[in-house]
């Protein structure tokens, strides 16, 4: 079966990712379809809006294929580098598209699947899902713009979501500034079928109604702006409600480096999403390099013990150098929007 699946339907165009058993994981493949299929659209007359939802019933899109990238750690064929050149142009193009992008965010989206939605202009969720940017506990950190999405969150809240990787309702996500409207899973048919004839804003603002509460408003939450973990940890260690200790025990376990990293990264971000792209594109491409980052994906999908032994001293470089490291130039290709511009070009020409 093909990976991507793309419809039309009346008016819209609906791209479906179609790896039900693999949670709908991104592979190169899929972005470059994605993407072709979004530039093909674009100035398609016919296609007023875009929606992109993820087959079968677990969620829309469970991140990128970890266990890839763990191979190429080991080999070094430069799959990586080329996965996120792709996946990160395409999170551009969802960011400037022109017409309304629809993102689905029913179910599990994590990682790669916020890069696919919460760039987008109209962005759903429903009861049952489950946001998250999960990557400081396999030691990597939230890309695909992330660090640019939660630069802009309220700022507790955000620290929280970078530095635990927590995975979050409806109400929460909306409140993270990853999602605008709610509607119940049950109403998403309707609601896709109205959009092949209706324009976005319309449907949604008959569709939208309010989530139950989630707890970012609880004022727990603002021990996240203390200047550093350890206080936070301090802030929050005498606190025994359930979430408080989830929060706890996910900031412990996340990889240091890469709590330190995410931090960094989140402080240099700015209004620009290509920027604060570049910037995660050097900063992925050098973690390959990071022993963590290996050990965090061999712990968590490789042999599962998920028992990570993190690096706490790499070639002798303090935790600031060691950090500072991810930020430099790359010795190969930096990240450019070639596809993108090469497709104005051939437009512009037509």
């Amino acid at each position: 079966m093909p990976e991507i699946l793309t419809e039309r339907r009346g008016h819209l165009g609906l791209i479906t990712l179609n790896r039900p058993k693999a949670l709908n994981a991104l592979t190169t493949d899929m972005c470059r379809e994605f993407l072709d299929a979004l530039l093909q659209w674009r100035n398609d007359p016919e296609i007023a809006q875009v929606a992109v939802m993820g087959a079968g019933e677990r969620g829309l899109c469970a991140g990128g294929d970890i266990v890839a990238i763990y191979r190429d750690i080991l080999d070094r064929s430069g799959a990586s580098a080329d996965f996120w050149r792709i996946e990160y142009q395409l999170n551009v193009l969802i960011d400037e598209y022109p017409k309304p992008y629809i993102a689905l965010m029913d179910g599990i989206v994590l990682g790669g699947g916020i890069g696919i939605s919460a760039h987008g202009s109209h962005r759903i969720v429903t009861e049952a899902s489950r946001c998250g940017m999960p990557e400081v506990g396999i030691g990597f950190f939230p890309d695909v713009g992330g660090t640019h999405l939660l630069a802009r969150a309220p700022h507790a809240a955000g620290r929280l979501a970078a530095l635990t990787g927590m995975k979050f309702g409806a109400a929460d996500t909306i409140a993270l500034g990853l999602a605008d409207s709610y509607v119940p899973q049950e109403k998403i048919p309707d609601l896709l079928a109205e959009l092949e004839t209706q324009p976005a804003a319309a449907v949604l603002a008959d569709y939208a109604q309010s989530p139950k509460p989630g707890f970012l408003h609880e004022e727990w939450v603002q021990s996240f702006g203390e200047e550093s973990i350890p206080a936070v940890v301090h802030a929050l260690e005498r606190n025994h409600s359930p979430q408080v200790q989830e929060a706890l025990k996910a900031l412990a376990a996340a990889c240091p480096s890469s709590v330190r990293l995410a931090e960094e990264l989140i402080r240099l971000a700015g209004a620009d999403l290509r920027t604060d792209l570049q910037r995660e594109y050097r900063a992925a491409v050098h973690r390959l390099d990071d022993p963590d980052f290996a050990e965090g994906i061999r712990a968590a999908v490789v042999d599962k013990d998920r028992n990570p032994q993190w690096t706490e001293t790499v070639l002798g470089q303090t935790p600031a150098q060691r950090t500072q490291r991810h930020l430099a130039p790359l010795p190969g290709a930096e990240l450019t929007f070639a596809l993108l511009a090469e497709d104005l070009e051939e437009k512009s020409h037509s």
